[in-house]
């Protein structure tokens, strides 16, 4: 089995196990830690980044940090969420508690650092700490248009489908002052609700309060976060003609180019897609090939990727999270300090 020898701790991925490749010098996952190395050799790249997802590589860290950074980002960074529904009226096919758990799934544009957390569950809403929203539906017969001219549900009926666009927010206070509709409504103006006939009726009240996804996925700020370990992947044997396009096809689309050179037709490495390599292991199926690849991944170097609902972007959830980690430190020492 080829090694790779150089300063990065390394999994070499063989044909049906992973090993180990640590290098001589120090590393971040020696026993005893040395801050003034971890500065020296921590690193965020930022790749990609728009209003709802950002993919940066976190590099010279532990494991533990990056499962730490995930882990908070999806239930310890607060968001704005409906969390008490009052039923005034609900004709509709769909039960209060289905309804009231639809709608609580709704993002909402809130800003959650604008807003204080809500101490006893008891207590009043007010401005600091509440945004009211109703929804008022009625399901009625279109005049204008005739069975005979459409049977579409939208067309003959008015108000047939009930979407998030119709939640209208009820200023509380000097909320008006403070807030522009758009800055605290739904984030999506097209989901469905309900579906509604003639006869149906809905009329809520709805209150979102400040929370975190410890206490209901529908208060995390993330689709999704997740990390991986960077591929690294190296042709240590020349691979020509036939045996190169066959390598190519082993990998993921863009990971192995063919280079032409004169007559000469060899495999290389797309430095810039082998991060985005799946690790299959294709070319173990062949003898001619299996040698001549060295497939790996860098221990201390985790790609990772924020999915935003919406509220916060995702460079915002990141920094959430590592204050949220800050303030638990924080407190952790105070309390072995006493």
């Amino acid at each position: 089995m080829e090694t790779v020898n150089d300063e990065k701790p390394r999994v070499i991925l063989t044909e049906h196990k992973v090993v180990e490749n640590f290098p001589q010098g120090p590393t971040v996952y020696d026993d005893h830690f040395d801050a003034k190395y971890f500065k020296k050799k921590l690193q965020i790249v930022v790749i990609r980044r728009n209003n709802t997802d950002m993919e940066f590589d976190l590099i010279g860290i532990q494991h533990f940090l990056a499962n730490t950074f995930r882990r908070l980002m999806l239930s310890e960074v607060p968001t704005m969420a409906i969390d008490k529904v009052h039923v005034l009226n609900n004709t509709s096919i769909i039960q209060d508690e289905v309804l009231a758990h639809r709608l609580g799934l709704i993002p909402l544009k809130a800003d959650p650092r604008l807003f204080q957390s809500v101490a006893d569950v008891n207590e009043a809403p007010t401005e600091k700490n509440t945004l009211e929203f109703e929804l008022k539906v009625k399901c009625s017969h279109n005049r204008e248009i005739s069975k005979k001219e459409s049977s579409r549900a939208e067309d003959i009926y008015k108000n047939s489908n009930v979407y998030s666009k119709q939640i209208k927010w009820v200023p509380i206070g000097s909320q008006r002052s403070r807030f522009n509709e758009s800055d605290v409504g739904p984030i999506h103006q097209d989901i469905l609700i309900a579906k509604m006939r003639p006869g149906h009726e809905l009329d809520l009240k709805l209150f979102a309060t400040k929370s975190n996804g410890k206490d209901h996925a529908k208060f995390s700020p993330v689709a999704t976060a997740f990390y991986r370990l960077l591929p690294d992947i190296k042709i240590v044997k020349p691979v020509e003609g036939e045996a190169a396009f066959r390598l190519q096809k082993c990998f993921s689309q863009g990971v192995i180019s063919v280079r032409k050179e004169n007559d000469r037709q060899y495999a290389v490495v797309n430095e810039s897609h082998a991060r985005y390599d799946t690790g299959c292991r294709n070319v173990f199926r062949y003898d001619d090939l299996k040698d001549s690849v060295v497939m790996s991944k860098i221990q201390d170097h985790f790609i990772f990727t924020i999915e935003s609902v919406g509220a916060l972007p995702p460079d915002a959830i990141f920094r959430e999270a590592l204050s949220v980690l800050k303030a638990k430190c924080s407190a952790l020492l105070t309390e072995l300090n006493v």
